[in-house]
């Protein structure tokens, strides 16, 4: 025979019936501590009232949460007003608050305050002791659960941003109560692993209680006595822990320690391009420069050199070859002009010239030039030059003119 059995359904809307017709939890009044606050974006706020052994879920609707007189947060006192029911989709009760008012802080909060006091007053907070992150680590330690999403995180962002880094897990828990000493012997050893450049302790999101192992004292001490910088990045941006403030940088995030951790390769190649172009542009006009005062000096050196001063003076007698050569030229022209003005005043003397007109010279026989007839005789034997020869007379007679 089949056993009679009930749906699921059936069961919580039964447990639903039981809660909604207790009377005790239809009008209750709930003192606990906020955690886990979550406001939606319909406007509905979600949160866990807790206390040092139990929580409760509880939900507070929009119309309520937009008439708040105060700003719930994490840590926060509170004295809430609703009723408990089920939510039967998830299977879980819940308290739907209708009024809500603060009390005070919390005791988690009023412990994170005190140590926070005692360790900042003990110089462990100081930015004096803060040390600048390695421009460009080789190895990096990371202190974190092997299972999480932030190693993860960590990991790709690191592939991404700079491949050339290497990385060492030191894996440890990071919730619970067996989580501290955890954290404190992988920081320890990775003080003792060779080459680390920088430590990132990390872990993702969640609610204070969940990241309550990074406020306590031994994490921060451990923190502290790191011989290399250390990046805190646990829980999500509204987040702070112990660890944040004894480390020397605090991220938001695992991803935004990541990020701070390398460099951006695109942009270390961009730096890199820039630089060469300045670089390439200072050497050209380095080079410039020397070639022009190269070219001085050797403009320099030529003035002095044998070779120019040759050169000069070859140029200079040059010059006085070619002043000599017009000189002689000039002194040659003008002796022909002189020799050809006595050439002419000769010619214009000379008596063969005289014979092409048609006269004569007339001589005796011993030569002698026949100037008068006195000089003649008849019967006198002569010479006489024409202009293309000259020929033998005689005298026959003489006759001297008179006046």
């Amino acid at each position: 025979m089949k056993p009679f059995h009930y749906s699921v359904t059936e069961v919580t809307q039964h447990i639903k019936t039981c809660f909604d017709q207790d009377a005790m939890l239809q009008d209750l009044w709930v003192e606990g501590e906020i955690s886990n606050w979550s406001p939606s974006r319909t406007g509905h706020c979600y949160l866990t009232l807790k206390d040092a052994n139990a929580a409760l879920r509880a939900v507070i609707w929009r119309s309520l949460a937009d008439r708040l007189p105060f700003r719930p947060q994490d840590g926060q006192l509170v004295l809430a007003h609703g009723r408990i029911s089920v939510y039967e989709p998830q299977g879980q009760y819940q308290l739907y608050i209708d009024h809500l008012q603060p009390l005070g802080q919390g005791a988690l909060y009023l412990q994170f305050e005190a140590l926070k006091a005692r360790l900042a007053a003990e110089g462990l907070f100081d930015s004096a002791r803060k040390r600048p992150l390695p421009s460009i680590p080789r190895l990096i330690g990371v202190v974190t659960s092997p299972t999480g999403a932030a190693f993860q995180d960590i990991l790709n962002i690191l592939t991404r941003r700079w491949p050339l880094v290497q990385v060492v897990l030191a894996p440890t828990l990071v919730q619970g109560d067996t989580a501290p000493p955890q954290i404190v012997r992988a920081l320890e050893a990775l003080y003792q692993y060779p080459g680390i450049d920088l430590i990132i302790v990390a872990r993702g999101g969640g609610s204070p209680e969940d990241l309550w192992a990074f406020n306590d004292e031994r994490v921060a001490r451990a923190i502290v006595r790191s011989p290399v910088p250390v990046i805190c990045g646990v829980g999500h941006q509204i987040d702070f822990t112990i660890a944040d403030f004894a480390a020397d940088v605090r991220a938001p995030t695992p991803s935004a320690a990541a990020e701070m951790a390398v460099p951006d390769q695109i942009e270390v190649r961009a730096q890199i391009d820039a630089l060469a172009t300045a670089l390439t542009q200072q050497v050209r006009t380095r080079l410039q420069r020397l070639r022009r005062d190269l070219e001085t000096v050797k403009r320099r050196l030529s003035l002095c050199s044998p070779t120019a001063l040759i050169a000069r003076e070859r140029q200079r007698i040059d010059d006085i070859t070619r002043r000599l050569e017009r000189a002689r030229q000039h002194a040659l022209a003008l002796r022909r002009t002189q020799l050809e003005g006595l050439t002419q005043r000769l010619n214009g003397l000379n008596p063969y010239a005289t014979l092409e007109r048609g006269y004569a010279i007339v001589r005796n026989e011993t030569g002698q030039v026949i100037r008068s007839v006195s000089q003649t005789q008849p019967g006198q034997a002569l010479w006489v030059r024409v202009a293309d020869g000259e020929f033998a007379a005689r005298t026959e007679s003489t006759h001297q003119k008179e006046g």
